[in-house]
């Protein structure tokens, strides 16, 4: 765009409060936040850096989305650069974004809290806290009835589900609710979220002073609590809560420490809790060349809050860069200082050293985008299947995030019991794949997949992808020869390159994970062992450790058995009597 394009595109857009984005083809190349639209865009018509410059010369046209006040365009801008990754931002690497309230765009409408609405859906936020605003959308089903199911389940059904038994569905999906009646109640879901508080105050009122009026006293108190959540929903709304839910916790202090060293800024964080170290953390930005530590921390602090608790003071190495920034902070009762001298400085002196050390090492995540061809490697995610010659299955989902496992976003899965390796990582991938394309898990989308095993397991794998048009690349690391399969090609990697051990543990802690939850599945499956006198659980499991399965228990000679701690010759006795 020159500049003529950018004066009179600034003159079409309101002196309002919102997000805008520079575009290009189908790709986002730069998001920001401004307090007047107009004014903000008006000034890329003469841009100060290079860098801005050159995107702004990029650029074919800009979007922009207007919010309700300056704090909600602030937590939408972190949405939406987590979103679209956009190459001129700086971008946290391993972090989520604010959770969103969706209506989506069917028949019957469905209502569900996400992190990545459909284009399609009409949507509402963003919002700081994940629990206050599922806790308001329980409250809304209570009282409107609106579904939450996914299409899947939704579709075909004879009879209502359990969510219409307990009074959190009207069930349009077997006409128990005509269609317009189903519709009116959308919109009044609707203009609460736009602002009408009392469209379910009302009648959570008049439910609760009925309750205590048959001196049903419990249910009058969880309704009370629900009220005082649903009043106080629209002022904490779009801005985070400080304190959190509990008034007896210590105070807390966040020390945010940046290095630029390396190439890319790396920030730490130190947690300090009544006056004591507790936890630290260091966290990785993608940023384009030339970013001050300033800009560093103002794009880090939205982002990083994005899926947790703020504290009640932030300590930064230098004044974070960004209109609107303190004003948040500020209005969560949050307070933010650059401490000169003193032991606060000492601490923002520690965080800083936090983040210099280990810099300017080889990074196995920046290294596996470009050895595969990839525009990005940051969230890989890994698959594994354990059973026991077809019983107990089950697959595993790990994933890593810039080189660190994300516990947090583990899932696992029972799969039918068949012993066919493929079929089963088919089935695995096939169950992720679907969950997201449906809207199901709300996880953020994955750069690489990566499966345990060799070119069967990724062609398995593939399968499972192509099921569900869900285009994500993916690849196998098989033990033997730790060789990378891909779709076109097999890498023999250095046994010490960075990315090729990054996906080694990928992979390893994809196993451990699976057998992890095969050892629980197997434990609660009874089996003929359970009838033997003698033999407990941790006997049991030790047998089957050994074993594999009972058919093979069946099929040892009893000095087999007796090879096992805890099996003497009676037990030995004992268990090839009864299972023969």
């Amino acid at each position: 765009m020159d500049v003529a394009a950018v004066r009179e595109r600034a003159g079409e857009l309101p002196g309002e409060s919102g997000v805008y984005q520079f575009e290009t083809g189908d790709r986002v190349l730069y998001v920001g936040k401004a307090v007047t639209l107009d004014e903000r865009v008006r000034s890329y018509a003469d841009p100060r850096g290079e860098r801005i410059r050159q995107m702004v010369a990029r650029a074919e046209r800009i979007e922009v989305t207007v919010t309700d006040t300056e704090a909600q365009a602030l937590l939408l801008e972190a949405n939406l650069i987590k979103r679209h990754r956009p190459k001129y931002n700086v971008r946290l690497k391993d972090d989520k974004s604010y959770p969103l309230v969706a209506l989506t765009a069917h028949e019957a409408p469905q209502i569900r809290v996400t992190r990545d609405p459909d284009p399609e859906s009409t949507v509402f936020g963003p919002f700081t806290s994940m629990r206050r605003v599922e806790r308001v959308i329980k409250a809304l089903r209570h009282v409107y009835g609106l579904r939450g199911c996914s299409d899947h389940k939704y579709a075909g059904r004879d009879r209502p589900c359990l969510d219409h038994d307990i009074g959190l569905c009207t069930a349009p999906c077997t006409g128990n609710i005509d269609s317009e009646s189903y519709l009116a109640d959308v919109e009044a879901v609707e203009r609460f979220l736009g602002g009408e508080t009392g469209v379910l105050t009302r009648p959570l009122r008049q439910e609760m002073e009925t309750a205590a009026q048959d001196q049903q006293f419990e249910r009058a108190a969880n309704l009370r609590d629900l009220l005082e959540a649903v009043e106080g929903f629209h002022e904490a709304g779009d801005r985070a809560v400080a304190a959190g839910d509990s008034d007896d916790r210590p105070p807390r202090t966040d020390v945010l420490g940046v290095s630029l060293a390396g190439g890319e800024p790396t920030v730490a964080v130190l947690r300090a809790e009544g006056g004591q170290l507790v936890d630290r953390e260091r966290h990785g930005l993608s940023a384009p060349d030339g970013t001050d530590t300033g800009t560093a921390l103002g794009a880090f602090l939205p982002q990083y809050y994005a899926d947790r608790e703020l504290p009640d003071r932030v300590l930064c190495s230098e004044q974070p860069a960004g209109e609107t920034l303190d004003d948040w902070l500020a209005g969560a009762g949050v307070s933010l200082s650059v401490p000169g001298a003193g032991r606060e400085a000492t601490l923002v002196d520690l965080a800083v050293k936090n983040a210099s050390r280990g810099q300017g090492r080889p990074d196995g995540t920046t290294r596996l985008a470009p050895a595969l061809g990839l525009d990005a490697a940051e969230r890989v995610e890994g698959f594994d299947v354990s059973h026991a010659g077809g019983r107990a299955v089950v697959g595993s989902n790990v994933v890593f995030v810039d080189g660190a496992p994300q516990k947090a976003d583990y899932r696992r899965k029972k799969l039918p019991e068949t012993n066919n390796d493929y079929a089963n990582m088919q089935t695995l991938v096939r169950w992720r794949a679907e969950r997201a394309v449906e809207g199901r898990d709300d996880r953020p989308r994955p750069d690489l997949l990566l499966v345990d095993g060799g070119e069967p397991q990724l062609r398995a794998a593939r399968e499972g992808l192509a099921a569900t048009d869900w285009d994500v690349p993916v690849v196998a690391l098989a033990k033997a020869e730790e060789r990378v399969v891909t779709p076109a090609e097999t890498h023999d990697w250095p046994a010490d390159a960075p990315h090729l051990q990054l996906l080694q543990r990928v992979r390893d802690e994809a196993h451990r994970f699976a057998v992890q939850y095969h050892t629980t599945v197997r434990d609660e499956v009874s089996t003929p062992l359970d009838g033997v006198p003698g033999i407990g659980p941790q006997l049991r499991a030790r047998l089957l450790d050994r074993f594999g399965g009972v058919s093979a228990v069946r099929a040892a000679s009893q000095s087999e058995l007796r090879a096992v701690e805890g099996v003497g010759a009676a037990t030995a006795a004992r268990i090839d009597e009864h299972l023969s």
